[in-house]
């Protein structure tokens, strides 16, 4: 085998709890979900050990070489596991900057490729690897509903078949996550217990109780699209609306995906719309 082509998906946080700090990082507790938006990534095999790496869509091709997580991933690999190295090209689809985990999810992307393409089927040390690699890259190796602990490095799986119908919105300017973790101040939230225990009983109105992020407050002060696209959505009456990661994405879930596309129809803001479903990943 000598080229792969692997899709690499999108996540939302149902609930984002900041839980304290260690070592001088936030420390926070998130259940998360796979969402049907995805970058494509097509690796092919070098005779050498070099990496190279061509960005197309959504504005990625300004990433500089040595700032790719998809790069810092592919050489760490080929460090690893001693393997040549690989010409990689990733066609965006997940936008930039609204907390949606795209550059986690081309280095996870990056990382099953090359173990697909070389044979490697060592997963703890993938795991170890994707750590290095950028937050939440270890959860985006699976990807599918998981709560995340820590800095989004300890995992925990859950198995559900709830599939939720999701309205984001996607303001054009991102929020900065170093000026929101600084203007974030305790009380911390709780909920993720309750929102798992929905998740894992296929329960979309007992989740929709659950849903929040503690760094909404934060968000909103950052940017006023936030906060727009926020009193937007709620307009439609969904079953929550909520912000995943540290912004600028902000999204609404639909009792059904009539409802759904109802809303993105009758949809009249400034913002990008993009309708999505929860997907479980293969």
């Amino acid at each position: 085998m000598d080229r792969v082509r692997c899709k690499s998906y999108a996540k939302i946080n149902l609930t984002l709890n900041v839980t304290g700090e260690e070592r001088g990082y936030h420390t926070l507790d998130s259940l998360v979900a796979s969402v049907d938006l995805y970058d494509l990534i097509i690796l092919k095999k070098r005779r050498d050990k070099l990496v190279s790496i061509t960005m197309h869509g959504c504005g990625s091709e300004s990433i500089a070489f040595e700032n790719n997580n998809a790069v810092r991933a592919a050489e760490s690999f080929v460090n690893a596991f001693d393997t040549c190295g690989a010409d990689i090209t990733v066609y965006k689809n997940i936008p930039m900057g609204l907390g949606l985990g795209g550059s986690s999810a081309d280095a996870a992307g990056v990382l099953n490729g090359l173990a697909k393409l070389y044979e490697i089927d060592d997963v703890a040390k993938l795991k170890l690897l994707a750590d290095g690699a950028g937050s939440d890259t270890r959860y985006m190796l699976t990807g599918g509903y998981a709560r995340l602990y820590g800095r989004g490095d300890i995992v925990k799986a859950i198995e559900s078949k709830l599939r939720l119908d999701i309205l984001l919105l996607a303001p054009a300017q991102g929020v900065s996550t170093a000026e929101c973790y600084r203007r974030f101040s305790a009380p911390y939230s709780e909920g993720c217990d309750q929102a798992e225990q929905a998740v894992e009983n296929c329960d979309k109105h007992a989740l929709a109780k659950y849903i929040g992020n503690d760094l909404t407050a934060p968000a909103v002060t950052i940017s006023d699209d936030v906060r727009t696209a926020l009193d937007e959505l709620e307009q439609f009456d969904p079953l929550a609306v909520n912000m995943t990661g540290s912004g600028s994405g902000v999204y609404a879930i639909f009792e059904n995906p009539e409802f759904c596309a109802y809303a993105k129809s009758r949809y009249r803001g400034k913002f990008r719309a993009i309708q999505l479903k929860t997907v479980i990943p293969k």
